[in-house]
């Protein structure tokens, strides 16, 4: 039987800041801009599609 359930495009993500090494879970395709709630430095930012994200992808959540 074939699968009646989407699954979504985009996840969560674990992402680890460059400037503090704070780890925090942000969308993957976030509208607005993410900002490390240690340093305040950007983490996502929106481009309409998938974000950008400006750290390194610590794990990626289902």
């Amino acid at each position: 039987m074939d699968n009646l359930f989407l699954k979504p495009k985009s996840k969560f993500v674990k992402v680890k800041c460059e400037n503090c090494g704070n780890q925090q879970i942000v969308f993957q395709s976030s509208a607005t801009v993410v900002k490390c709630l240690k340093c305040n430095a950007v983490l996502v930012e929106p481009t309409g599609g998938k974000a950008k994200i400006n750290g390194s992808i610590v794990k990626v959540l289902d």
